[in-house]
């Protein structure tokens, strides 16, 4: 494998984005237990709704992938998938209409 494309696909995101149902004292429960367990293998909110995490490699981006699988509660909807972290920093982000903010790779917290 190259060199150069070996980085590009070094550094990952995952994305997790749900919609749990909350209607019932079970399903609130189980919809806090999936955001805590989340929060557990190093996701952060991004929105409500959205968690991140940051990977080192796809490898390691697999194996938190999985770990998501083995906690999907009974009912409701989640995804998951991947990004480079070149394709996250580029996302753009914006509070309100006229204030932008955008995401540079450089400005990631690494804690390894």
């Amino acid at each position: 494998m190259e060199t150069s494309r070996f980085n590009a696909y070094r550094n990952m995101w995952i994305m997790v984005l749900f919609d749990l149902p909350t209607e019932t004292k079970k399903e609130r429960r189980d919809a806090a237990k999936f955001r805590k367990e989340l929060q557990e293998d190093g996701f952060t909110m991004f929105q409500f709704s959205i968690y991140t995490r940051f990977c080192q490699s796809q490898e390691n981006a697999d194996v938190h992938t999985k770990r998501v699988k083995r906690l999907l509660p009974e009912k409701g909807h989640v995804g998951i998938f991947a990004i480079t972290d070149k394709q996250f920093g580029r996302m753009e982000i914006f509070h309100g209409v006229k204030q932008t903010k955008t995401i540079a790779p450089s400005q990631q917290l690494e804690l390894f």
